[in-house]
């Protein structure tokens, strides 16, 4: 992948349900200054006895949800995500990433170490110099690092997500000195 310096981010974390939280008020936040946001937040199912997590994809621009997991998992594993969903998903988010500011995906995780999932979305927001803002767990830091090497880490915390954003946004007066 090509990019400019600074515009890819990502949050390293293994606590998801926090920080698609924090994902989900930042993007709420710019979205009321006029920022056009395209992307994908993710949501738990809440259902119990389940060891994965995978719930919905909720799209930022429609506010609709995607339901990304099986009611039983494929024998070879106990994760109930559903990969033809978040496939189903990112095709919808294709069409938007072009009149974007700024692509916020849910996360980089196994699917996307695979080329698969949510990676056509993050293939053409960072082809197309779109910033990105993702989340990445330490289990995929190094598919990532592969994915996206000039990636700028940031902490889960709300004042260092808009400090980037401005960083980034805001435009840079060449003739200044």
């Amino acid at each position: 992948m090509t990019s400019e310096a600074g515009k890819i981010a990502a949050i390293l974390t293994d606590d998801g349900a926090v920080t698609q939280i924090l994902l989900a008020a930042v993007v709420a936040d710019w979205q009321r200054s006029g920022v056009r946001i395209t992307g994908m937040i993710g949501e738990l199912h809440g259902l119990p006895d389940r060891t994965c997590g995978a719930g919905f994809l909720r799209d930022i621009a429609s506010d609709e949800p995607d339901a990304i997991y099986l009611e039983a998992p494929p024998s070879q594993t106990s994760c109930h995500l559903d990969a033809a969903g978040v496939a189903s998903a990112c095709k919808a988010l294709i069409d938007q990433i072009p009149t974007s500011d700024l692509v916020v995906l849910n996360k980089f995780g196994k699917l996307e170490g695979m080329g698969q999932g949510l990676a056509p979305a993050f293939e053409l927001a960072i082809d197309t110099g779109k910033p990105v803002l993702t989340t990445v767990s330490n289990r995929h830091y190094d598919a990532w690092r592969d994915f996206a090497p000039d990636t700028s880490f940031l902490p889960a915390d709300k004042a260092a997500l808009q400090n980037w954003w401005q960083a980034i946004s805001t435009p840079v007066d060449e003739h200044t000195t």
